[in-house]
């Protein structure tokens, strides 16, 4: 199969998310008995379920999109480049608009490739745009559709082979396939920080667009291409 794709038709996708509140203090009180349920069984014996809130940001029912990037392929010169954009800010249901606009412009057919795109970011994304009351686009909507007819691609999945158990970080990936990486990105777990107490929203889209770019080297290595040197790779703004 990825002999074959055309990497014309791929979308390379990344979100960055945050706890909708900056600490579980700021949660309207019907939320905090919510959350205190769904994370009853996820939460340490001696962790709160304050201290917990750090990690609202990764459950869609209690987090934003405060980030999305997208890497776009492009073939010439027998080589490829990637185009990367990012839809960035405080208002997620204005990110979720500005994506669904820019999908509109794509073929209905375009497949997305994300790391753990499967189990995080394609639902994470159809979650919020159901929750700001916006429609699923036609590329993520999967309502009816067999397993074999949604165009997604999932790097992590595609390194499991079909090994379920099996959970590789990008960045170990990266690192086992000779993909060169930034040393100097944030880790996942410091977003909530950076959004909330640095303030620096532009740093969290860095991380994003690195990680798009990441995960697109890690496709290529899967079609036996080789990666893209960093003279072709493009920030558009």
């Amino acid at each position: 199969m990825l002999k074959a794709l055309d990497l014309n038709q791929v979308m390379v996708i990344d979100i960055e998310t945050v706890p909708q509140y900056p600490s579980f203090q700021d949660v309207p009180p019907h939320l905090q008995s919510l959350w205190e349920q769904k994370t009853q069984l996820q939460r340490k014996q001696d962790q709160s379920v304050e201290d917990f809130y750090e990690k609202a940001g990764i459950m869609a029912e209690f987090g934003k999109i405060v980030c999305i990037s997208l890497g776009i392929f492009s073939y010439q010169n027998k080589s490829y480049s990637l185009r990367i954009k990012s839809i960035a800010g405080h208002d997620e249901k204005y990110i979720l608009q500005q994506f669904s606009a820019l999908l509109d412009k794509q073929i209905p057919n375009l497949m997305f490739c994300a790391h753990n795109g499967k189990e995080f970011d394609f639902p994470y994304i159809c979650r919020r745009i159901l929750v700001n009351g916006l429609e699923i686009p036609v590329q993520l909507n999967m309502a009816g559709k067999k397993p074999w007819e949604v165009n997604h691609l999932d790097t992590m999945e595609l390194w499991k082979f079909g090994d379920y158990k099996h959970f590789t970080s990008l960045n170990l990936l990266a690192a086992i396939l000779n993909i060169p990486t930034p040393k100097d990105d944030i880790d996942g777990s410091q977003v909530r920080q950076v959004y909330y107490e640095e303030n620096d929203l532009e740093r969290i889209v860095t991380y994003c667009q690195k990680d798009v770019i990441t995960t697109a080297q890690v496709l290529l290595k899967f079609k036996g291409i080789d990666i893209i040197q960093a003279e072709n790779i493009t920030i558009v703004t």
